[in-house]
């Protein structure tokens, strides 16, 4: 069974940091593209990055760009979110989601174009919780 779990998620202060995890069982993540979504209270889905299987392309958006990174440890089939500074407004269920890749020039495309659109994923996880508050 395809399966994604996140965790890391807790409530920090404004400019704190944390680190989310979203690690796979029942697939190798290396063949899944995985992108970060979050969703605040009363708000849409928002797709806020993501990143390809094997080099790795990257992508943010204007929101977090600058203060969150995200990588992925293929031996753990695990992907990270680290997230700094974070802000008040940073506070939301953060969810990861995958959709599979076979390393095309046309799934690099649908990537560029696609990443931050979450019907465009196959996979979610339940979620984690981030809060900022002081």
């Amino acid at each position: 069974q395809l399966q994604l779990v996140e965790s890391g998620g807790d409530l920090v202060q404004p400019g704190g940091s944390l680190r989310l995890a979203c690690a796979a069982s029942g697939f190798t993540l290396d063949a899944y593209v995985i992108g970060w979504f979050r969703q605040a209270p009363g708000k849409e889905r928002e797709g806020i990055s993501s990143i390809s299987t094997n080099e790795g392309r990257t992508y943010y958006a204007d929101t977090v760009k600058g203060r969150f990174t995200i990588s992925r440890d293929n031996a753990k089939n695990t992907v990270y979110l680290q997230m700094n500074n974070l802000a008040p407004e940073d506070t939301a269920l953060y969810y990861c989601a995958s959709r599979s890749s076979r390393r095309t020039l046309m799934d690099a495309v649908q990537l560029r174009a696609n990443w931050a659109n979450e019907g465009w994923y196959e996979y979610w996880g339940q979620g984690t919780q981030v809060t900022v508050s002081s």
